[in-house]
């Protein structure tokens, strides 16, 4: 018997059965049954014909999520990281100017992947949970004339969410690219692509959308693509070079990269589930159920971290009570009713609780179960 057959023979592992949670933490989020039935499905190739129509589907309902009649849509292959990662190596070249609004834990990741990629990063910095007035994004902008301007539409470490009107305007008025962060708010407050002028954004599949996590979808706008179209110098990540991504899943869909097919399949029905709701519907629906949150947890003599009109609906913060634990108190939820929060981090650490009502959770009836339970785990601590 050889080593490899001594070592497993004596290992026994149990059929996977996972537990059951509520997650009602900053993402994951909660998975309609419809899309566990269609990522069940029999696979195909990824140069199929079928898969291509799923492609080509997603893409078409991606335009509805992120509120764009003539962005190119796509999708990269990885986690919402993979499409800011594609965001600035295909957007940002060596020795460029780009301005980050600093305000949080992912703009902190954007100012790294700009600086690996050899930009000449300059930040507007504000406290964690800060938002930016428009006379503030025209400042900074027109006074650093950058030629890409990035911000976090919704963050995910604050809770905070940010208008990107302004920040869109004045940057084309400098002949900027904006990108903007949208793995927080895509599919459950509006992105407004179109209507703000965001050039480009990405986002993930695991919040907003209530679909397992692996792919980032992104939009484009024709300005952004006709920029790259023009770029002289070769994008830097091969693999999430937009150009090939493009060609695969829209125009020749010569062979670039082996797509995760059932993933997609997943993306589609999620996506579907949103349209067969409707889209306003569902924001109201995530709009209702926060505004039951908040009024539920003010109730209870809690704080939220957040003024109300910046406020992401489907991502809450409440600051944590004076001598309260907070890990202790999510170490209840979890071991009692089976319920995920998150904690804070950064500079938050300990203060806050980030507390995610999103997806099929988005109900007034679940937030009064949530709210039931965390007001025990408090009393619990």
């Amino acid at each position: 018997m050889s080593v490899i057959e001594q070592a497993t023979s004596t290992l026994h592992f149990p059929a996977l059965k996972p537990p059951q949670r509520y997650l009602f933490g900053p993402g994951p989020s909660m998975v309609h049954p419809r899309v566990y039935e269609a990522i069940s499905k029999p696979i195909v190739g990824h140069l199929d014909a079928y898969f291509i129509q799923v492609m080509g589907d997603v893409q078409q309902l991606l335009k509805m999520a992120f509120g764009s009649s003539d962005a190119v849509t796509l999708v990269i292959s990885g986690t919402g990281s993979a499409g800011m990662e594609a965001a600035v190596s295909n957007f940002v070249e060596p020795g460029a100017k780009v301005a980050i609004f600093a305000n949080g834990y992912f703009s902190d990741r954007l100012t790294e992947m700009a600086k690996r990629h050899a930009a000449n990063v300059v930040r507007f910095e504000k406290a964690w949970g800060e938002t930016y007035s428009e006379a503030e994004a025209r400042d900074f902008i027109r006074r650093e004339k950058p030629q890409v301007v990035a911000f976090v539409h919704a963050e995910t470490s604050t809770g905070a969410l940010q208008s990107g009107h302004a920040i869109c305007a004045a940057a084309h008025e400098v002949g900027a690219l904006v990108i903007g962060d949208c793995v927080t708010s895509l599919g459950g407050v509006p992105v407004d692509f179109d209507q703000t002028g965001i050039d480009v954004a990405y986002s993930c599949t695991q919040k907003g959308l209530s679909c397992p996590p692996g792919l980032a979808p992104m939009a484009i706008s024709e300005r952004a693509m006709a920029w790259l179209r023009a770029r002289t110098t070769p994008v830097r990540s091969w693999y999430l070079d937009i150009k090939l991504i493009h060609d695969y899943s829209t125009v020749s869909h010569r062979y670039h990269h082996t797509a995760p097919i059932s993933m997609f399949y997943a993306l589609r029905e999620a996506l579907m589930v949103i349209a067969e709701e409707g889209i306003e519907n569902r924001w109201e629906r995530h709009r209702r159920a926060h505004q039951s949150f908040v009024k539920g947890i003010e109730a209870m003599g809690l704080q939220m971290h957040v003024p109300a009109e910046h406020r992401i609906a489907t991502l809450n913060t409440v600051r944590v009570p004076q001598g309260v634990d907070e890990a202790k108190v999510r170490k209840n939820l979890l071991d009692g009713p089976g319920i995920e929060i998150a904690g804070g981090f950064g500079p938050l650490a300990g203060k806050v609780f980030r507390i995610g009502v999103m997806g099929p959770l988005a109900t007034e009836g679940n937030v009064e179960f949530f709210l039931r339970e965390f007001k025990k785990a408090l009393a619990q601590e």
